[in-house]
């Protein structure tokens, strides 16, 4: 893994407090120089003024940095006016996605909104901006908990790259075997783009087992159980996530993934500590 081709993603913090543990995490996670830092955007963008913010600070601070962008409760006109601002500070990528429906949206606003699908939302801004944007892209090596089937997600994911995505970052997961299963079907399918692997630390067993229900990451059966049986020892749990996750992300780059995305829920420790072994071990 070469120092360049990982991203790191952090959430637009909520707080002033948060703001100030971000920037300490954000210091310490800059020394490990990756590609870009990208920052989420909440459910019908309703963290959208706090996604900028935090990408326009990063950017002063000398780092590429990449909003995040859903469509789920946006209209064109919204978005148009999102896009002209990015275009405005001189951004130059985006992580396009569907989005989840915000709290009260329920299946009549869903339906009737003017986009239902990222493809849509890809093909919006490439209406808009032309080649402006490297455009980065969902991708579900597990499934997507709402595809009909494996095949249809594949199409779905097929859709987004002829939309004109350049890039993809995956869902986390800890079955190499899923990723490399979904990029082999990927190609097959006709979708020729980078799929970067989407990168879990585990820290926390029960904050884990939440995030994956409702993603519908699988946690392997032996994972689950080896976790479970740390109880509340959280340094336990911490030193197998990180032997787990450290040799997840060997398997991936030694198998060809190109590049590595870390969901670091704005902490610095297991990150840091992963990529220190990937240096050690020659895969970074």
């Amino acid at each position: 893994m070469k120092s360049n081709n990982f991203s790191i993603e952090f959430f637009p913090p909520k707080t002033p407090e948060g703001v100030e543990k971000l920037r300490a995490t954000r210091l310490k996670l800059a020394e490990l120089k990756p590609k870009y830092f990208s920052v989420t955007f909440g459910a019908g963008g309703s963290t959208q003024k706090g996604t900028l913010g935090t990408v326009l600070e990063i950017r002063r601070e000398g780092h590429e940095a990449a909003p995040h962008l859903s469509c789920i409760g946006s209209s064109r006109d919204s978005l148009r006016e999102i896009l002209n601002e990015y275009k405005s500070h001189g951004i130059r990528r985006l992580v396009a996605l569907r989005g989840d429906l915000p709290s009260g949206y329920g299946a009549v606003g869903y339906s009737s909104g003017e986009f239902r699908y990222a493809n849509e939302l890809v093909e919006f801004i490439r209406a808009e901006t032309g080649d402006w944007f490297h455009i980065e892209v969902a991708a579900y090596p597990e499934m997507h908990p709402q595809a009909k089937s494996p095949q249809d997600d594949v199409q779905n994911f097929v859709g987004k790259v002829k939309a004109g995505a350049n890039a993809a970052i995956t869902q986390y997961f800890y079955n190499a075997d899923a990723y490399f299963r979904f990029v082999e079907e990927a190609r097959k399918a006709g979708a020729d783009v980078p799929i970067t692997a989407g990168i879990m630390p585990i820290t926390n067993y029960s904050q884990l087992m939440r995030f994956s229900d409702m993603c519908g990451a699988e946690i392997p059966r032996w994972i689950r159980l080896k976790l479970a049986s740390f109880g509340d020892d959280s340094a336990s749990i911490k030193a197998f996530g990180l032997d787990v996750v450290t040799a997840l992300c060997e398997r991936l780059l030694a198998g060809g993934a190109p590049g590595l995305h870390f969901y670091t829920l704005n902490q610095a420790v297991a990150t840091t500590e992963i990529c220190r072994r990937l240096d050690t071990s020659g895969a970074r």
